[in-house]
């Protein structure tokens, strides 16, 4: 057993000797689990992507080949996560494996990193996002006026519904992670009916099968372009492994971890497809590259005409919010595991007694995701630089599965995928060539994310000293 493995159950031990009921519960079934895969992942990026994909690579042969390309290697995360998931069901994700496999150092990093930067501002990313739609309808265009001043600084009345947005999506996590998941669950199904329709509509415009023949001649073209192409279509793919941060509140995981994993990235996969082959069939790829939104474009030339496209925002609101609510759902359990270990503030390890959640950790996270909401513009620049972190922390724990196969740790796991070792070595490939291009393309902020992630060293060691006293 790896040194992390014991801590976790020092300290579970421990609490449960002093009398405290700290655990969590298995609440969520395969359909909830799904709708986390599904919910997270398909956000605007299926609505807004195809522009800056055909800008990049060029014709509709290459995009579809970019899209292809990126399932493929995101299904070989998802079993390499499906199996990191069914051998290690505990709340954390990504910092369980790293800590059992790498150390308590290691892991710490890692989730002192989603902690504090990554999910906060993913929250408010999102969060602003769902309003910047709302303030394209001409009776909601005052979400982008001043609302309040004070000194030097100043608050539009969009970033305060964005605050209630992270306040909503926090309180109903707050108060049940069934309550949550079955919100999740049926926004997510709401959300797939609304992109079938949407695809079917545009699927009536006045198109031509022979788009899918044409190219546009401004693009950046050649390889640059398709690996341009294809980083966007990975990040449109990105959120599927939030669901093992919620890994200890799933029933039967070592089955239904799988197969939400698995199942949820084809149903993506399906949808991708899909919307694409919708939006090429009603636009020319000269078209699809300079819209704004190729969606609302495709469909506002079928027989519906601006109601389709009023659609189209509908959809993207409702898919974004369901994926505030699982991000809102999987970032609370990383600092609660973190904490559980000793290795963070202890009062966010609380689980309320009634609710059964880490209601303390969804408490904190709401505050720090106001936090990035008031700072305005510059959290963008924040959700950038932790990006690096992001794809870090997936290269990083993708080689956390060689390490329990090596040592045996996998040999009773019932779920062990039959690609292995090519999955997760594929994945690696693809996340690291990622890392690299975000790297690179961003190298003031991934320079201040690498930061960040070096200023946990101080804070690990602070608690480190304290367990000791």
């Amino acid at each position: 057993m790896q040194p992390g493995s014991q801590l976790y159950f020092r300290t579970m031990a421990a609490i449960s000797s002093a009398g405290h009921r700290t655990e969590l519960l298995r609440a969520l079934g395969p359909a909830h689990a799904a709708s986390i895969v599904i919910g997270v992942v398909i956000g605007s990026g299926i609505f807004l992507v195809p522009s800056e994909m055909m800008q990049a690579a060029g014709s509709a042969r290459l995009v579809y080949l970019a899209w292809i390309v990126a399932g493929i290697f995101s299904f070989f995360g998802a079993v390499t996560y499906a199996e990191l998931g069914a051998l290690k069901p505990q709340a954390g994700g990504e910092y369980v494996y790293i800590r059992d496999a790498y150390g308590p150092l290691a892991g710490f990093l890692t989730g002192w990193t989603w902690t504090v930067v990554v999910k906060p501002s993913s929250l408010a990313a999102i969060s602003i996002g769902v309003v910047r739609i709302l303030a394209n309808c001409s009776p909601l265009a005052f979400l982008t006026t001043q609302a309040i001043s004070f000194g030097r600084g100043s608050l539009t009345y969009g970033q305060l519904v964005a605050i209630v947005f992270v306040c909503f999506v926090s309180a109903l996590n707050y108060v049940g992670v069934k309550r949550a998941a079955n919100f999740q669950l049926a926004f997510t199904l709401l959300k797939l009916v609304l992109i079938v329709v949407i695809a079917a509509i545009a699927f009536t415009s006045p198109g031509d099968w022979g788009h899918f023949a044409q190219s546009y001649s401004g693009a950046t073209g050649g390889v640059v372009g398709f690996f341009a192409a294809l980083a966007a279509a990975l990040w449109a793919y990105d959120g599927w492994s939030d669901l093992n941060m919620v890994a200890e509140e799933v029933r039967d995981p070592a089955r239904n971890i799988p197969l939400a994993l698995i199942g949820g990235l084809i149903v993506i996969g399906v949808l991708y497809m899909l919307v694409n082959a919708a939006v090429l069939y009603a636009l020319a790829p000269a078209t699809v590259a300079l819209s704004s939104s190729a969606m609302s474009d495709a469909v506002r030339s079928s027989f519906l005409g601006n109601g389709a496209a009023a659609l189209v925002s509908i959809a993207m609101v409702i898919a974004l919010t369901a994926s505030l609510n699982g991000v809102a759902m999987s970032g609370a359990r990383m600092s609660f595991a973190l904490s559980r270990d000793g290795n963070f503030f202890a009062v966010l390890s609380k689980v309320h007694p009634r609710f059964h959640t880490p209601h303390i950790a969804i408490s904190a996270q709401c505050i720090l995701s106001i936090g990035f909401l008031l700072i305005g513009g510059n959290f963008r620049q924040l959700f950038t630089l932790a990006l690096f972190a992001e794809w870090l922390s997936y290269v990083t724990a993708s080689t956390t599965l060689f390490v329990f196969r090596s040592k045996g740790f996998a040999l009773n796991s019932r779920f062990r995928f039959w690609g292995y070792p090519l999955a997760p070595a594929l994945f690696i490939v693809a996340s690291g060539a990622l890392l690299y291009y975000t790297f690179s393309s961003n190298l003031r902020y991934s320079a201040l994310g690498t930061l960040v992630i070096l200023a946990g060293i101080p804070v690990y060691f602070t608690f480190a000293l304290r367990r000791r006293v």
